[in-house]
């Protein structure tokens, strides 16, 4: 046994350093590039939609700020900062998971199941422990497109109003140590109940640990929280450096407007600290830590993680996630190499086939749920409507670009061109649904 052992770790360190040298030299988007078999996750890229909610009390919370109808304007502005307090915690709370869960769970960063077109993937969360005011969330995430891959996703609270929906995808290079990710979409949250919405961009990222066989993610750059009430928070990413500072580590500020983030003296209130572990508040531009005594904001190490909940298998239509992949997932935990190949190649044959025919018969291949909208044909029609475009109006307080370049780019820099066509969630598409259930 020791001998097996010793010998499947030696060919797989030497499949580890073949596929090193087969990244160092590819030119291209890498996502476009088969994975190995022993890197990959048991799951479907679809699946990460889930992360948005797995704290679905935290996901409504803002909606239970709300002044009362004889409040006087300080109470009113006093709760429309903590709403985007609310949200900005809410979204730290979301980094964990999105980013962390898995080098946790699996050892290392694995590659997901890159989704069949057309692949779906639903679910839903109950009330966390049993509190009547957070109600039921549900999930619909639909893969929306596969060159490039793009997930697009809404989830959704009826008891509270709350309507979340965005999409996302990447774009992977190679650098000499790392893998760098840019990631392109964004969210829109909307709290219909306080005619309040909030634009969610995504960070760049990017994958370390390469050389030791332990991949891990660290996020970069900066990202955006803007409000329909004029509220912005940016948040700042960092991470562990050769001599100094912590992985995983971010500073958020938020700021009455866009104007004053010109100025991070500006900032109204600023969070520090470590979006997989304790972070901590202040009020003002001064950096809040624990060693000063400042308040604790948010800890995610303290708070399980609510997992979505799925039906059995054997209720499952063929497009949902789970049902497609089935085989390969339980390959995959075996760690059956031949198997993962086999049931790999087959679903991914079917779908070029799939493909083959439809354009033999000209068919063209169409979302189940999710439009995609043009808004460079929208611009001009929503300056005239009386109910203007929540994502319009948004990029507008923000000074984000509205074209599909990658996420959280401001208008006028070198990435803000291409198109501005993004997914967006129709409502009424699944209302209608009678075949896919949660």
């Amino acid at each position: 046994m020791a001998t097996s052992a010793s010998t499947s770790t030696g060919s797989q360190s030497t499949s580890w350093t073949s596929f090193l040298k087969s990244l160092a030299t590819f030119n291209g988007d890498l996502y476009s590039l088969t994975a190995p078999p022993f890197i990959l996750a048991p799951i479907s890229l679809i699946e990460y939609s889930q992360y948005w909610s797995e704290h679905p009390e935290l996901l409504v919370a803002a909606n239970h700020l709300k002044p009362a109808e004889d409040a006087v304007q300080d109470e009113i502005d006093l709760l429309t900062l903590q709403r985007q307090l609310a949200v900005t915690k809410w979204f730290i709370a979301t980094l964990r998971s999105q980013y962390c869960s898995r080098s946790e769970n699996l050892g290392g960063e694995k590659n997901p199941l890159n989704p069949t077109l057309g692949e779906v993937f639903v679910g839903k969360w109950d009330s966390p422990n049993d509190d009547t005011k957070v109600g039921e969330t549900i999930l619909v995430s639909e893969q929306v497109s596969h060159h490039p891959p793009m997930t697009a996703y809404s989830i959704i609270n009826k008891q509270n109003e709350t309507y979340l929906q965005g999409y996302n995808g990447i774009r992977a290079t190679i650098s000499a140590t790392s893998i760098n990710v840019k990631q392109f979409g964004h969210a829109l949250l909307e709290y219909k109940d306080l005619q309040e919405s909030y634009l969610i961009t995504l960070p760049p990222l990017h994958i370390e640990g390469l050389i030791s066989a332990s991949p891990f993610v660290e996020l970069e750059g900066t990202s955006y929280i803007q409000s329909s009430n004029g509220y912005i928070t940016v948040i700042e990413y960092s991470g562990r450096g050769y001599f100094s500072g912590k992985k995983n580590s971010f500073k958020a500020r938020i700021y009455k407007d866009q104007i004053s983030t010109l100025n991070k003296e500006n900032a109204i209130i600023t969070i520090n600290g470590q979006w997989s572990d304790k972070s901590y508040i202040s009020r003002g531009s001064t950096t809040p830590h624990s060693k000063n005594g400042d308040e604790l904001f948010y800890d995610a190490q303290a708070l399980d993680a609510n997992h979505v909940i799925v039906k059995p298998l054997e209720e499952q239509h063929e497009l949902e996630s789970r049902k497609i992949w089935d085989k390969v997932a339980e390959a995959i935990k075996k760690g059956e190499y031949e198997t993962i190949y086999q049931q790999k190649s087959l679903i991914e044959n079917n779908q070029r086939d799939l493909r083959k025919k439809e354009q033999l018969a000209g068919i063209n291949w169409e979302t189940r749920w999710f439009d995609l909208k043009d808004y460079e044909d929208w611009i001009a029609e929503d300056e005239q409507s009386q109910n203007p475009d929540a994502f319009l109006s948004l990029t507008s307080l923000s000074n984000l670009s509205i074209h599909n370049a990658p996420s959280g780019s401001l208008k006028s820099s070198k990435y803000d061109e291409g198109d501005a066509k993004h997914w967006r969630f129709n409502l009424n598409k699944w209302e209608q649904e009678s075949e896919i259930k949660i």
